[in-house]
């Protein structure tokens, strides 16, 4: 794992963690990289990851950016245009950045104007004690964007926080092959044209002088 900019060679999966201040994002993506929990984090620093993987048998590289924890922060269009996917983080003790979800959402698809790939987190599942946003709201407003969903907890060995990332990076290959997919007209579309062509021709050439 190196901490590096964002540049595009031989990635095959650009990400971008987004959710508001304090949520846990810094730990998502430390507890995945390191499989270790960190308490403290500078809620300034950003720091995109080159993180080296092995998914469905596959090696793959994936770049991982961390986004500062300001809230004035969390619409910044470089960052969205840069990325593949998006891991959409909220607190499950913190009703507002459950909330604030659906407008960050909203911006991503505002500037990317296409599909997106994304899958909603709700964090801190251990502090279920302290639950403000229910599991069923999450799977709910996880279901009206069309993502994956997952609770889970950095602090908590054996997480499902590898699989979030995995899974996201499986929608965004799927959205490219389609996207790379060459367009084939049919074969009787091409004959049409064809003949289309031959008839316009033939009527040209007996036509009125």
């Amino acid at each position: 794992m190196t901490s590096n900019g964002k540049g595009k060679s031989s990635v095959d999966s650009r990400i971008m963690v987004l959710g508001r201040s304090a949520v846990g994002k810094s730990a998502l993506v430390v507890r995945y990289l390191t499989r270790r929990f960190i308490w403290e984090y500078d809620p300034t620093l950003e720091c995109t990851y080159k993180h080296h993987s092995v998914v469905d048998d596959e090696n793959v590289v994936m770049e991982i950016l961390d986004t500062a924890g300001q809230d004035e922060n969390i619409h910044r269009e470089g960052g969205v245009r840069w990325a593949d996917g998006f891991v959409l983080v909220y607190a499950i003790n913190d009703r507002q950045s459950f909330e604030d979800i659906t407008s960050i959402k909203q911006y991503i698809d505002e500037t990317k104007k296409t599909n997106v790939q994304c899958v909603l987190v709700g964090s801190k599942s251990d502090l279920h004690h302290e639950r403000l946003v229910s599991t069923v709201e999450g799977q709910k407003l996880a279901a009206d964007m069309a993502c994956a969903f997952f609770e889970t907890s950095a602090s908590e060995a054996g997480s499902e926080i590898p699989e979030l990332f995995q899974e996201l990076h499986r929608e965004i290959k799927r959205r490219k092959l389609v996207e790379n997919k060459p367009r084939r007209r049919s074969s009787a579309q091409q004959v049409k044209q064809v003949l289309t062509k031959m008839f316009n021709k033939q009527t040209s050439k007996t036509g009125p002088s």
